[in-house]
């Protein structure tokens, strides 16, 4: 059967065409995709009336939680859980009613997609009510604080992936200690470079021992997942670990409640760089990240770390070894066997 490169110049087209558009597809479900088709659905809120308040002011709140409206997922709390509700991320925004007043209360360590669709709906629902509303903000973020969970997991991604690809594409005879090596180093540099754009986009972002600590166990297991996989399949796990890069803007800069069900299920649902992202956002707003936010990084580690340390069976060289060895002889370029026999 005729190689590829062995055809006509028109199949050779049609079939890089072909191959042109399912790039594009794949691209296109991954990333625009997610923008594309984003709708609120059951966006938490809550409205906060005091036990006292007047009977008006309560039958809005009590209007408002039996609503059957499937974009807001309504709560009714009081004032004084306000800031508990926004801590935990349970709510993206509350609106406060007293006699004459509504105040919108939002949260900086909220992601800034759940905050946007809060401010929006509640602000509309304030001036319902015939008041005009003013907006508070708990744990205020500046426009780097907002940017900096999604591009610091971008960054350690692409630090970890170029490196790994420059290791496997340049590496001879890689060794288990190099490869370790290469992990620890791509691991710290790149830390380094998040740490370094934090400081020079706002000084106010806090650099303290849990922010590194937690963006070099992001960073490590990475780099160990990225090196698991180039040593498995060679150059080729570019094309699994390239696209990957492109879900993190997509998926991971959006509240679940804003991404189509189908893709909520298929890509929010296991990406780590959601993970990734809201733990470090909780911890630039002094607080901390879930406890599975730290565990998905640690098994991340520990398998790439596994599949690092596997022993290479005899005579099975790594993809990632480069050239093998052929017996070709220096004089003719032909194998050695291959020259005594037609000798």
């Amino acid at each position: 059967m005729a190689a590829l490169h062995d055809r006509p110049p028109a199949v050779i087209a049609v079939a890089a065409a072909v191959v042109g558009a399912l790039v594009a597809l794949v691209l296109g479900l991954l990333t625009f995709g997610v923008q594309a088709t984003a709708h609120p659905d059951a966006v938490p809120l809550a409205v906060a009336v005091d036990a006292g308040a007047p009977p008006p002011l309560r039958a809005v709140a009590d209007e408002l939680a039996g609503g059957d409206a499937r974009e807001v997922s309504w709560r009714v709390t009081t004032p004084d859980r306000t800031r508990d509700l926004l801590s935990r991320q349970e709510v993206y925004g509350v609106l406060e009613l007293a006699p004459g007043k509504a105040t919108v209360v939002l949260s900086g360590a909220v992601n800034p997609s759940g905050t946007q669709v809060a401010h929006q709906v509640l602000a509309g629902v304030a001036q319902a009510t015939g008041a005009v509303p003013e907006v508070v903000t708990l744990d205020p973020a500046s426009a780097a604080g907002r940017t900096a969970p999604l591009a610091g997991t971008a960054l350690l991604w692409i630090a970890g992936l170029v490196a790994g690809a420059a290791f496997t594409a340049l590496a001879r005879r890689p060794t288990r200690s190099a490869r370790l090596a290469g992990v620890l180093a791509a691991t710290a540099l790149g830390v380094a470079v998040v740490a370094g754009f934090f400081a020079l986009w706002d000084r106010a972002l806090p650099l303290t021992a849990p922010v590194l600590g937690y963006l070099a166990l992001v960073g490590v297991a990475f780099a160990l997942v990225q090196g698991a996989l180039l040593r498995l399949l060679g150059l080729r796990a570019m094309a699994v670990l390239g696209p990957l890069y492109l879900v993190a803007p997509a998926v991971a800069g959006q509240v679940p409640e804003l991404i189509d069900p189908v893709y909520r299920a298929l890509l929010w649902s296991w990406t780590p760089f959601r993970f990734s992202t809201e733990g470090l956002r909780a911890l630039l707003h002094g607080g901390s990240p879930d406890t599975a936010q730290v565990r998905v990084f640690a098994a991340l580690a520990a398998a790439g770390l596994l599949v690092l340390l596997l022993p290479r069976q005899e005579g099975q060289p790594d993809l990632a070894d480069g050239v093998v060895d052929v017996g070709v002889d220096q004089a003719d370029r032909l194998p050695g066997a291959q020259r005594q026999h037609t000798a």
